[in-house]
């Protein structure tokens, strides 16, 4: 079990794709930074002219200027102060990141549920479609021996027929076992990534969990990604509350020009240069009232994620009490259906011996057959059952990670990149190259 969550921590396609939306987030954080970060641009400007100048009062004739105005001009625009936008939308987005690395522990978490249930899922369909392999085996003993005391008149040909139709039931009975076989081993390797082989036993891990469902309640509503992924987008929505409210205020930048245009007119050796620097104070007024839809809205979002985390609290609560009731219910199972495989065991013998002296039909020993190839089906389920539920209650109180279970893989730290990312400002490729 462990190696195999543990490929499916490494490989996974849907936890990897979730990595990369991280990484996307952390970008999020210097695109905000930009709005503190003067803007320089440079533009170089050439073209042709001609001017026809004349002065009649003078008594000069028309005169015809040509020139080709050219040149490069530079603007420096630095913001001073945006109604604190940039500072709110900076938050705002390192908001964003750890509600993504949120989603993206929850994905690890429900990967690794769903890889321990396709592990045990692969595990019960082997061991059932092997009772339902043996099961065929004893029912056609059963049947040569019903046909062969038909032969000395022992048995009627009823008991033949229902042997014949114990025989084909078991037959269809293992093609379903084997379908469902397949099936899962088709899960594994989507989860896995690689086909089952050899698969060992595995067992619960009960002794992670907490002792009471209350704990395990307390422990869900503050750790499980989902909750507190909603509760990082109530952060996000607060701040973009400001950040909208930030139009209906001032703002005031600062820009400096440097520019040099030569032959501006026509006449020789005529260029021009200037040096400009202007601040400037941009007060809105009134602008449709756009922004103070804006601002409405924004408040509204920050109302829908307040409610969207009261409903994943329920969520995760519910969730929590069901699983816990879950694996109680498997712990019991596993210890009735041991109890009844063995009832079982000695009631077939049983009904085999009186058979024999006339005292029981072939019937009596088809159905003793068939409940204990049931029950041993239902105690194979039961300790499926209880594996998985405890990988359950674990997803479920959100602590199911490659940590808590000791994968020893790797832990992937979303902090690199964040660290390498969260202040550069300049540069196309990714921090892997790209």
């Amino acid at each position: 079990m462990s190696s195999a969550l543990a490929r499916a921590y490494d490989g996974n396609p849907d936890i990897n794709q979730q990595r990369a939306a991280v990484r996307a987030k952390d970008e999020g954080v210097p695109g905000a930074k930009a709005g503190w970060l003067p803007h320089v641009n440079a533009t170089y400007s050439a073209g042709h002219q001609v001017t026809n100048v004349s002065n009649v009062l003078g008594g000069q004739g028309a005169q015809k200027l040509v020139a080709n105005p050219r040149g490069p001009m530079a603007t420096v625009t630095q913001t001073l102060w945006d109604g604190n936008r940039t500072a709110n939308s900076v938050r705002a987005a390192e908001s964003s990141v750890l509600q993504a690395r949120e989603t993206m522990r929850y994905s690890e978490l429900t990967t690794l549920q769903q890889g321990a249930t396709a592990y045990m899922d692969v595990l019960r369909d082997m061991a059932v479609l092997d009772l339902r392999r043996q099961n065929i085996k004893v029912l056609e003993v059963q049947l040569q021996q019903t046909r062969d005391r038909f032969q000395v008149g022992e048995v009627t040909r009823t008991d033949v027929a229902q042997a014949e139709s114990s025989l084909a039931s078991g037959k269809a009975d293992y093609a379903v076992a084997q379908s469902n076989l397949d099936t899962s081993v088709a899960s594994f390797r989507r989860l896995i990534g690689i086909q089952p082989k050899q698969l060992q036993p595995a067992q619960p891990i009960e002794k992670l969990l907490p002792r009471t469902l209350d704990q395990a309640i307390m422990i869900g509503l503050a750790e499980h990604p989902q909750i507190v992924g909603a509760l990082h987008q109530v952060d996000v929505s607060e701040l973009q509350v400001k950040v909208a409210e930030a139009a209906l205020l001032p703002t005031a930048s600062v820009q400096g020009n440097v520019a040099q245009q030569l032959d501006v007119t026509g006449f020789p050796n005529y260029n021009q240069s200037y040096v400009s620097v202007v601040g400037q104070l941009n007060i809105p007024l009134y602008q449709g009232g756009s922004e103070y839809a804006a601002v409405r809205q924004a408040k509204e979002l920050l109302g829908q994620a307040r409610l969207a985390v009261d409903s994943q609290r329920i969520v995760v609560r519910g969730g929590i009490a069901t699983s816990w009731g879950q694996l109680a219910a498997s712990r019991a199972a596993i210890i009735a259906f041991q109890a009844a495989v063995k009832a079982s065991e000695v009631a077939l013998n049983g009904v085999r011996e009186e058979a024999k002296v006339g005292q029981r039909t072939t019937l009596d020993v088809l159905n003793a057959q068939q409940t204990l190839l049931n029950t041993r089906v239902q105690l194979v389920t039961a300790q499926h059952d209880r594996v998985v539920g405890s990988y359950n209650v674990m997803a479920a109180i959100g602590l199911l990670s490659a940590q808590s279970l000791g994968l020893g893989v790797s832990a992937y730290d979303p902090n690199w990149h964040y660290d390498a990312t969260k202040n550069r400002f300049i540069g196309l490729s990714t921090m892997d190259g790209r």
